[in-house]
């Protein structure tokens, strides 16, 4: 499945979020990534994830789609991370 993952993480935390992240999806921008992940890998990242963020504090919003087929992805202005394409 395709994830488009979102988050707002306090700043004490975010650099090993982003780190985390970066080990299982691909960053776009600030606090957003992408990616393909198996049912497995995703249940993995969820799991890295509540343990390093804190519930009362931070965000975290997962977007799940069947396929990037099925995503229209437009940037407008800068694009951060160009080498990252939708297929």
């Amino acid at each position: 499945m395709y994830i488009i993952l979102v988050y707002d993480i306090e700043v004490a935390r975010v650099a090993k979020v982003c780190k985390y992240l970066r080990q299982h999806l691909n960053w776009v921008q600030n606090s957003v990534f992408e990616g393909q992940l198996t049912k497995a890998q995703l249940a993995r990242v969820k799991s890295g994830l509540a343990s390093l963020t804190d519930p009362e504090k931070d965000s975290v919003i997962l977007y799940q789609l069947r396929d990037a087929r099925w995503v229209d992805k437009e940037v407008m202005g800068l694009d951060k991370n160009p080498a990252t394409n939708l297929l």
